[in-house]
């Protein structure tokens, strides 16, 4: 988590900077208190971060003495293949379409993109690949 906390360390310096020289070359208040509330919310998380990683053990990206070998092992599971994205990727083209076409368009979308996301979340219940 260290170098998480480094990252938006960096951004909140970043931020701080350049909200005061945006406010004193544009004397613009909508992009200054937009960056200001940037810097705000970068800062929370860096605050966050650093917390959390004083609690933490550390990882093995944050140890220097870390050996390669001893990130070995299973990362995860990777489904083999599944048709499911594709319908959820077009029933979201669908949707989008309904504001150009008509919101019935929307509507009918919103329908098969709920058999479509059911279908991409229980696909590991049933067939070969079932749990």
């Amino acid at each position: 988590m260290k170098a998480e906390t480094w990252i938006f360390a960096a951004l909140a310096v970043f931020m701080a900077v350049v909200a005061p020289i945006y406010w004193l070359m544009s004397h613009e208040v909508i992009g200054s208190v937009a960056l200001a509330l940037t810097f705000a919310f970068i800062a929370t998380l860096t605050v966050y971060l650093w917390i959390q990683s004083r609690k933490m053990d550390p990882r093995l990206e944050d140890r220097k003495d870390a050996e390669i070998v001893e990130g070995a092992g299973e990362l995860g599971f990777f489904p083999p293949a599944s048709i499911w994205p594709f319908w959820t990727a077009l029933v979201v083209t669908i949707m989008a379409l309904g504001p150009v076409f008509g919101w019935w368009l929307t509507i009918l979308g919103a329908a098969f993109g709920v058999l479509a996301v059911t279908g991409w979340c229980y696909e590991y219940y049933r067939g070969d690949y079932q749990h």
